[in-house]
């Protein structure tokens, strides 16, 4: 095997998509990096190989040269990862990190001479979906989904992904995708991975994609229960509209972009001369991406209407409510009158009987014959004529 020169690779631009038959043995080699010193001065650790190694890598989940579709060799760092590379001619490398750490990161740029500013955006995460070409090393972004039965809610998770003409390096920020299923499903199809870098971005790509249809489907089912909390009057369902269409605008900003990347890739199939199978799992991702982007775009119109629905109940209800208070106050009120009347009618005779009940020696009417008819009949018309007043007026 030739030494490789310590010089960068050529800038020229290359096709994302590896034309059929070409390996790492075609392109111009990489020089190898000379072996960094061990950090602080201090002693460095050694790999499973018993390679040295400077680089805590526990972040390194899985690390593999792979050729003619088969996995060669399984690595136990990153530096022997890049060696193993290098002694396999028409090998392809994929390594798989989990929240790496910035000097791993450096070490793969250095290595791969991957674009400082895509690194940058591989170390502080927090990005858009996007798809970038940096030389001949394409950087895509993408924003993977999974839905949590327990507390009815998604969970976004962020993946960085590095392909180059012999190297595919995936950066996780998130529980989300799960590639280990990925890298088993493409290590069981070795025709698949046979076709380099580019097939991996696509199992990437459409591993990422089917997510979607789970979160999909949960939300859907959210929105039915919403729907019927809706008219069930149920006091929680604004919050859960919010919370739900909150997370909407977090779907929508992971898969509308993915339509334009996808359509991008799909517009260089003839310039860059991609595999005509490839170019058919491709458009068919496409498609599955613009469906749940429809239903995404769905769900946020579905959202809206029912809140604006819940908005007309609830105020229905309140008017219910006030009037349903009006009418208490109003027999209350009534039935206030009706006592008041009765009170005053009961309290005329009364006055009456106190009056002349108070035994004063000087009393013109006391030895009088027609003082006690006097006195009842005063009492009857001032009874009658406090009835007929109170009746007049729907007192009584």
């Amino acid at each position: 095997m030739s030494e490789r020169r310590r010089t960068p690779r050529p800038t020229r631009r290359y096709p994302w998509l590896r034309p059929a038959g070409m390996n790492r043995a075609d392109a111009a080699p990489r020089p190898a990096p000379a072996p960094p010193g061990p950090p602080h001065g201090g002693p460095r650790a050694a790999s499973a190989d018993g390679t040295p190694r400077d680089l805590d890598e526990r972040s390194v989940v899985d690390a593999a040269v792979y050729r003619d579709g088969r996995r060669v060799g399984t690595p136990g760092s990153l530096a022997a990862t890049y060696r193993r590379l290098r002694e396999e001619p028409g090998a392809m490398a994929w390594i798989g990190l989990y929240r790496p750490t910035e000097a791993e990161l450096l070490s793969l740029a250095e290595e791969f001479d991957l674009h400082k500013l895509a690194i940058e955006d591989a170390m502080e995460a927090h990005q858009r979906p996007k798809l970038e070409r940096y030389g001949e090393t394409l950087f895509v972004v993408l924003r993977a989904a999974r839905y949590l039965d327990a507390p009815e809610e998604v969970d976004f998770g962020e993946l960085h992904v590095f392909v180059g003409p012999d190297f595919v390096i995936t950066v996780r920020h998130g529980a989300a995708p799960d590639l280990s299923a990925v890298r088993a499903r493409m290590e069981s199809t070795p025709e698949l991975l046979a076709l380099g870098p580019e097939a991996v971005l696509y199992a990437i790509l459409d591993a990422v994609v089917d997510g979607y249809a789970p979160v999909v489907a949960g939300v859907q089912n959210d929105i039915d229960e919403i729907e019927t909390e809706v008219f069930r009057g149920d006091p929680e369902v604004s919050r859960r509209i919010y919370e739900l269409s909150r997370e909407m605008v977090e779907f929508q900003r992971a898969t509308r972009p993915l339509v334009g990347m996808l359509h991008g890739l799909m517009a260089g199939f003839d310039k860059y001369g991609t595999d005509e199978e490839l170019q058919r799992y491709l458009r068919d991702v496409a498609d599955h991406v613009t469906h749940t982007s429809e239903r995404v775009d769905g769900f946020r119109s579905a959202l809206t209407d029912i809140l604006a629905v819940n908005a007309t109940l609830v105020t229905q209800q309140q008017n219910a409510e006030m009037r349903a208070l009006a009418e208490a106050g109003f027999e209350q009120n009534e039935e206030v009158k009706k006592i008041s009347a009765w009170a005053a009618i009961l309290f005329a005779p009364t006055l009456v009987g106190t009056i002349y009940g108070m035994n004063f020696t000087h009393m013109p009417e006391l030895r009088w014959v027609w003082g006690y008819p006097f006195a009842i009949l005063l009492m009857a018309v001032v009874c009658v004529s406090l009835y007929v007043i109170f009746k007049r007026r729907d007192w009584l």
